[in-house]
């Protein structure tokens, strides 16, 4: 029987099951959500709607179901439609019936919000340091080649003499910005939907300052009705994963340039580069090309979600389902672009001569 089952006399189809199911990708919101869940719990009991014993219970058995997903030991069904439920099944698997009062007072739809919001600050705060460790890297070299002329160029024609440091501070000047709108971005998305329901509230008596200040936010969404519905959060993310990608982009395409055997301004580590199948001669500055390629996929996603939100009436529409996967995909290849530029940069030669 599935959670929204109720007023339904016969079981879904099993195609429209595989349609509806999102488990196969917000499982990675699974240790957001066990998180939330215990401080609705917590909550719970602190409205007398659960005794200690019970909030006691449903804490373990939900930080067992966490551990167990960390050592890679949950299996999951398109039955169990998405991670939300499937936390409830496998939590009433431990518990037993008391496993199914964890959804007392609360919605999936503010559960998704929730878990979804703590999974991109987690995210977005990697990120930002990952950010800021590229940011220091650009410093370093921009002092290291203070002094070494190069052609300054408009137009890709040379205009006038500059540094190879001056270049490489003109590109930390980018990141910076990104850097600032990272910031700003945390800042604005540090609100808890939970406790919004599936859109007006609840007639517990919960107190959502409890609960964000439990999950660290710094206090509760002000409209029950946006909360379960604004999606801006994830479209700043996007933006802000889309710029990014964009600026490093910019600076792939003049790294393959200078690695070129006509400019051979640059030699790339063998460990930052590949070759070829059948010319085995060649060296290609394939993590370059790959972000610049990267950052048009980034903006499709950004494009995706705000097509997809621009026609939602409020609240909650299914739609939103298919927030997710832009933004896991944008963040993951964010970040992992981030840890290669580093290293690919402090290993690379510049033929300073040349």
């Amino acid at each position: 029987m599935k959670l929204w089952n109720g007023r339904f006399g016969i079981n879904s189809d099993s195609k429209t099951d595989m349609y509806n199911a999102s488990i196969s990708f917000d499982i990675k919101l699974l240790p957001y959500d066990v998180k939330a869940s215990i401080a609705h719990v917590t909550t719970l009991k602190q409205a007398n709607v659960l005794t200690s014993e019970e909030s006691e219970i449903l804490i373990i058995g939900l930080e067992k179901i966490n551990e167990e997903y960390q050592n890679g030991q949950i299996e999951f069904f398109v039955e169990d439609e998405d991670v939300h439920m499937l936390i409830e099944r496998l939590l009433t698997l431990k518990v037993g019936e008391l496993g199914k009062k964890v959804h007392t007072g609360r919605s999936r739809n503010d559960q998704v919000a929730t878990a979804t919001r703590l999974y991109t600050i987690d995210k977005l705060h990697y990120l930002y340091d990952c950010l800021e460790s590229w940011i220091d890297c650009l410093d370093q070299q921009s002092l290291r080649y203070l002094s070494d002329i190069m052609a300054g160029c408009t137009h890709l024609q040379a205009a006038q003499p500059i540094t190879l440091g001056f270049w490489f501070d003109a590109y930390k000047q980018m990141f910076i910005r990104d850097l600032q709108k990272l910031e700003n971005c945390l800042d604005s998305m540090n609100q808890c939907p939970l406790g919004s329901a599936a859109l007006a509230g609840t007639s517990y008596p919960l107190d959502r300052y409890l609960t964000a200040n439990i999950l660290g936010f710094k206090q509760p969404t002000a409209n029950s009705m946006d909360s379960v519905a604004d999606r801006d959060y994830i479209a700043d993310s996007l933006y802000i994963c889309t710029l990014i990608g964009v600026h490093l982009s910019k600076i792939s395409e003049e790294l393959i340039i200078f690695n070129s055997q006509v400019y051979n301004y640059i030699t790339l580590d063998d460990r930052y580069s590949t070759g070829s199948s059948i010319m085995p001669q060649k060296k290609n500055p394939d993590i370059a090309e790959l972000a610049r390629g990267k950052s048009a996929r980034m903006i499709g996603n950004l494009t995706q979600l705000l097509t997809m939100i621009k026609g939602t009436p409020l609240a909650y529409n299914k739609d939103f389902q298919e927030d997710k996967e832009s933004l896991f995909d944008s963040i993951e290849n964010t970040t992992l672009a981030l840890e290669l530029f580093i290293p690919m940069i402090e290993t690379a030669k510049f033929n300073t001569e040349k």
